[in-house]
């Protein structure tokens, strides 16, 4: 299926079943607006899965792995190498996305988008066989055209997986060493942010060190000139092989009607392009957190998110994300299985006429 076609088949949120959502909260035991931005989630959810009660149980974490070129150019303080180790890590239970997934009984999808050393094979591991890490963006495009397709496609296919497997819920996570350089100047390149707000410290670099990543980040965008009004050419000019994964992903997730949490700034800006790509998508997306990353305010308030936990992490792997779909599951359960006033013989509060006391 074309990527055109894709984006022509997804359709909004159910707008009747959101209405019909806000009713039900109304009536449940609890005094109105209690539970705070759960209603809002349990409402949007309804307008997801298209009825007034949703069902969120179970959910699938997608973490896309992949390198980058511009590791070349000194911008974090880690070497390339880690990234085959740490997805090494997440095969063998060892990383703290294994841990919390195991914890909670999550579905963990591990994928090596480009990841520049040859891993073994894996029953565990998904390959996209994308290429051994992009290229370096600030001397050029970081992929070809076919190449970002290719990652957008293989990412709409995992999210369809998923959902056929049994996943209500789809989260998205990372691994990349350099990749919030990539994510950095994608959010500049889609919102229309100075790099200098959108580049932060990533793995934990110095003032100096940041100045430099600064640079590479303008750099990489003035000799690309990625079009902001083609969320396929950001990416092949500027992107990262796992952030297309994890866009198709997004992509994929509102085609089969389920909805998506977002892990930090590298899934937010993965956010950003598919958004670009089908603006629709926004119906379906949660916001899990916020990053610690300054980038991410950016993308966050341009997809027009308000995360559900900021807890100053800045991981990835998919960690936040993760954390919040428990919220996510839990806002669903209380607007489907909750009982009403009128079911469990509960008085609701008497309606009080102000006008009336007063005189």
């Amino acid at each position: 299926m074309r990527l055109d076609d894709i984006v022509a088949s997804i359709r909004p949120g159910d707008a009747r079943a959101r209405q019909a959502a806000m009713q039900r909260q109304q009536q449940l035991t609890k005094p109105p607006g209690s539970l705070g931005r759960l209603e809002h989630v349990a409402i949007q959810l309804a307008g997801i899965f298209g009825t007034e009660r949703p069902i969120a149980r179970e959910t699938t974490l997608i973490v896309a792995a992949a390198d980058h070129g511009v590791v070349a150019q000194g911008v974090t303080g880690y070497p390339q190498a880690v990234t085959a180790q740490m997805v090494l890590n997440f095969l063998s239970g060892g990383a703290a996305i294994s841990v919390m997934a195991q914890s909670r009984g999550t579905n963990l999808i591990i994928v090596d988008a480009g990841v520049a050393m040859p891993l073994p094979a894996h029953s565990d591991l998904r390959v996209v066989s994308a290429g051994r890490g992009t290229r370096d963006i600030t001397q050029g495009p970081a992929m070809t055209c076919e190449q970002a397709s290719a990652c957008i496609s293989a990412g709409v296919g995992f999210a369809l997986d998923a959902a056929e497997s049994g996943a209500h819920v789809i989260a998205t996570g990372d691994m990349g060493i350099g990749n919030t350089t990539s994510a950095s100047a994608i959010t500049a390149a889609l919102t229309g942010t100075p790099a200098r707000l959108t580049t932060g410290r990533g793995t934990g670099r110095s003032d100096l060190e940041l100045q430099h990543k600064i640079a590479c980040v303008e750099r990489a965008l003035d000799v690309n000139q990625p079009d902001a009004d083609d969320g396929v050419d950001v990416l092949r000019k500027v992107g990262g092989f796992e952030i297309g994964v994890l866009a198709g992903a997004i992509v994929g997730g509102a085609l089969a009607r389920r909805a998506v949490v977002l892990d930090g700034f590298v899934s937010g800006a993965a956010g950003l392009i598919a958004h670009r790509l089908c603006p629709t998508v926004v119906d379906y997306l949660i916001a899990g957190h916020r990053s610690a990353e300054p980038g991410h305010e950016f993308a966050l308030y341009h997809l027009g998110l308000q995360p559900l936990l900021e807890l100053d992490m800045r991981l990835g792997e998919g960690t936040g994300a993760l954390l919040a779909s428990g919220l996510v599951e839990i806002a669903a359960a209380c607007l489907s299985d909750m009982a009403t006033f009128a079911e469990a013989g509960v008085s609701d509060r008497a309606p009080t006429d102000l006008t009336e006391a007063s005189t």
